[in-house]
């Protein structure tokens, strides 16, 4: 049984060292989204509306795009 342990055990929270990733960013994105989504539901102008979510896609994708980073 002791062949099979490993001679090292290691460990880490993410996939890089610790201050390589920033999730600044992400947040940014994140918050864009939140006060996008706030501003579509107080206004019923249906072209608003229609830029309004092409807009909170747009910043949804880049949230995801910087997560993944």
């Amino acid at each position: 049984m002791s062949l099979l342990r490993p001679k090292t055990t290691v460990s880490a929270h993410c996939d890089l060292p610790c201050g390589v990733y920033d999730p600044a960013q992400a947040r940014i994105e994140a918050q864009s989204v939140k006060a996008i989504q706030e501003k579509f539901q107080g206004n019923d102008d249906p072209a608003f509306r229609t830029r309004a979510l092409a807009i909170k896609e747009e910043r949804a994708e880049l949230v995801k795009h910087h997560l993944w980073v």
